[in-house]
């Protein structure tokens, strides 16, 4: 077999241009290396060969004749089984949706399709999306890619670990509450959450509208410029000649630090001094209203979740995890006026957050702070799992709250990465940014 495995999407992109790669050789080889991958079913819910190849074949022939409609045109990838694609199961990792069966591709799908990305397949996720474990016992759990034994993160798990094991040039997934930056961090990936609203959710199985982005999962900043501009039908994002000098950095010390384990400080604490030594200026920053915020989590996101799926979960709730089953029902709690009046807060507190931030060129923080946990205590200690969940998700809830823009760079620490965070709707500078962020670490 070859080494395309290790190349970044945009090098595979870039030899299909040359005429070095034939795009249907390079879904053959990422084909055959499912196939015959130990963790194939733990990682991919379902694979599509017929359409990969089919895709994979007009690519050709749209290079032969100089046509490719992007850079990626003939780039094999993974697609999180909670987008629709026509006529292949979607299930969103959950029982409850077993055979589900949709007539027609998700937008973002059908965007990337007309680019000339070709659908692999749809990996292994959280049920329903609703935990940042990556942990499945209904459908299946992927392996961390440097510890099977340990949480691979989610909920787009198996889109990370499918580019971690070389068995997509990239994934995508959705983020509600980090499940685009967590396995991203643990897997030592780069994952960029969009902000709500800038990539479509039509033909997305929903967890919490108002929070669900959708976000590419990739190995290097560059491809996921690329793949952002593919489902947004917008031209490429320049990165030539990205910088951090002058850029002033501002390092979020409210809550993102709490109860931090050593690995993940130390590593962040590493790129902060990388981050400096290439010219940028950095500045402590506290906003204590962010306390309040993220306090308000449960009122939000459980009153929206299970708002979203009470009819469904209650005739039938012992197809799910009981986990997943009591994270959803906590929704119960709160009443409409509780839900009414948290989104007030938090749009008070978004107004004040921005305000705040305004003078710096992005707001850092570790991604995680907490490295994987093992899966046989998540699933056999109730406490722990509901211990390790919360604080997975914990920093990556900041900038979902906040509804902000936010890229995470792996630092160079086994499962361990770093956050930078934008205001909403600015992905093209923020992916600038972090091209420059991506080389301080090298």
């Amino acid at each position: 077999m070859s080494d395309w495995q290790d190349m970044t999407a945009a090098d595979l992109g870039r030899g299909i241009g040359a005429k070095q790669i034939d795009p249907v050789e390079l879904t053959r080889d990422f084909l055959d290396r499912i196939d015959a991958h130990p963790y194939r079913d733990r990682i991919y819910a379902r694979v599509t060969p017929d359409r990969a190849l089919a895709e994979a074949g007009a690519a050709h022939e749209r290079a032969r004749l100089g046509l490719r409609r992007s850079p990626l045109d003939g780039v094999p990838i993974s697609w999180k089984d909670l987008f629709d694609t026509a006529g292949t199961v979607t299930e969103a990792g959950s029982k409850l949706l077993e055979g589900r069966m949709p007539d027609a591709d998700a937008e973002v799908v059908a965007a990337a399709t007309h680019q000339g990305l070709v659908c692999l397949g749809k990996t292994h996720m959280s049920e329903l999306a609703f935990s940042g474990l990556g942990l499945n016992p209904k459908t299946n759990t992927p392996p961390n890619a440097h510890d099977e034994a340990n949480a691979p993160g989610g909920s787009s798990s198996g889109a990370a670990v499918s580019v971690a094991f070389g068995l997509a040039a990239a994934g995508i997934g959705s983020d509600t509450g980090g499940s685009v930056r967590v396995p991203a961090a643990w897997n030592d990936l780069v994952g960029l959450k969009t902000a709500s609203g800038v990539l479509s959710l039509q033909g997305t199985v929903p967890l919490a509208p108002r929070f669900d982005t959708v976000g590419p999962l990739t190995r290097s900043v560059e491809d996921a410029a690329l793949l952002f501009a593919a489902m947004a039908g917008q031209g490429a994002v320049d990165l030539a000649g990205a910088s951090l000098k002058g850029r002033r950095l501002a390092v979020l010390t409210t809550v993102a630090f709490d109860d931090i384990r050593d690995a993940p400080r130390e590593a962040f604490e590493s790129a902060i001094a990388a981050f400096h030594a290439a010219g940028a200026e950095i500045t402590e920053i506290a906003i204590p209203e962010l306390d309040d915020a993220l306090a308000l989590s449960p009122i939000l996101y459980g009153s929206e979740a299970y708002g979203t799926w009470k009819d469904v979960i209650e005739a039938n709730p012992e197809a799910m995890f009981s986990e997943i089953l009591a994270r959803f029902r906590s929704g119960k709690e709160f009443g409409a006026a509780d839900y009414v009046a948290a989104w007030h807060r938090i749009d008070r507190t978004r107004a004040l957050y921005l305000r705040e931030t305004a003078g710096f060129d992005a707001v850092l923080c570790p991604t995680c702070p907490i490295t994987p946990p093992n899966v046989e205590r998540l699933l056999t200690e109730s406490a722990y799992y509901v211990t390790e969940n919360l604080l997975t998700l914990r920093n990556t809830r900041i900038g979902n709250l906040m509804g902000l823009s936010v890229l995470q760079l792996p630092t160079g620490v086994p499962s361990c990465g770093v956050s930078l965070m934008m205001p909403p709707a600015q992905e093209r500078r923020l992916l600038r940014l972090g091209a420059a962020a991506e080389a301080a670490l090298a």
